[in-house]
């Protein structure tokens, strides 16, 4: 009986200290302490470590833009394509978060830049509104005219936003202007049914069939 109470007591407090652990190692990741994620790494703590919905500490590190932080943890081996309960990733997080040296060491380690499904890197680039993101992706061969769940390509998102240097940016890597939504609404009536006039007029000048 003796020894059966101190089982469940060393049970218990180990429980506890894994919980206490868990809550640590996240919060050190969210509060960019990257020596105490570190240490907790090394004491046991699992590299790819998520809060209740699923965001990863490398998931959280490419939203900070903690570099050393992300580099450590790549080189732990943490899941570099996994997506939390939103269906984001750590590229996707980087992309929206304009974070771009972090979105180009995802990309150099490995990052999915075309997924199989959910929202591509280029639509989370656009929303982020940074045009070095935008360039880079497109460079690594990010499918222009990919579709994101809503049937939108980045160029509809970009008109949208009313970002004309991301519009032009897209149209100049050769993004499909003429292609239509799931309502039949194509990037220039978009922008005459949002007036945005600037990119309605432009994108008349480069072409899009009325």
């Amino acid at each position: 009986m003796h020894n059966l109470l101190l089982s469940i007591i060393f049970i218990t407090f180990s429980g506890l200290a894994q919980a206490g652990a868990y809550e640590d190692i996240l919060e050190a990741a969210d509060k960019n302490e990257t020596a105490a994620v570190v240490d907790l790494l090394k004491r046991g703590m699992d590299v790819n470590t998520a809060d209740r919905a699923g965001t990863t500490l490398l998931m959280i590190a490419a939203r900070q833009g903690n570099l050393d932080l992300l580099q450590s943890l790549l080189n732990n081996r943490a899941s570099i394509n996994r997506r939390n309960q939103f269906g984001d990733s750590a590229l996707l997080l980087a992309a929206l978060n304009a974070r771009f040296d972090a979105a180009k060491l995802l990309m150099e380690k490995g990052a999915e830049v075309n997924p199989s499904s959910g929202w591509p890197p280029l639509h989370y680039a656009v929303f982020g509104g940074n045009p070095e993101i935008l360039g880079l992706l497109i460079a690594r061969g990010a499918k222009l005219d990919a579709r994101a769940p809503n049937g939108q390509t980045a160029l509809m998102v970009a008109v949208k936003l009313g970002k004309l240097d991301l519009v032009t940016m897209l149209i100049d890597a050769d993004a499909d202007m003429d292609l239509a939504d799931q309502d039949g609404v194509s990037a220039l009536q978009l922008a005459r049914k949002l007036g945005q006039k600037e990119i309605a007029d432009y994108l008349r000048k480069v072409g899009a069939v009325e």
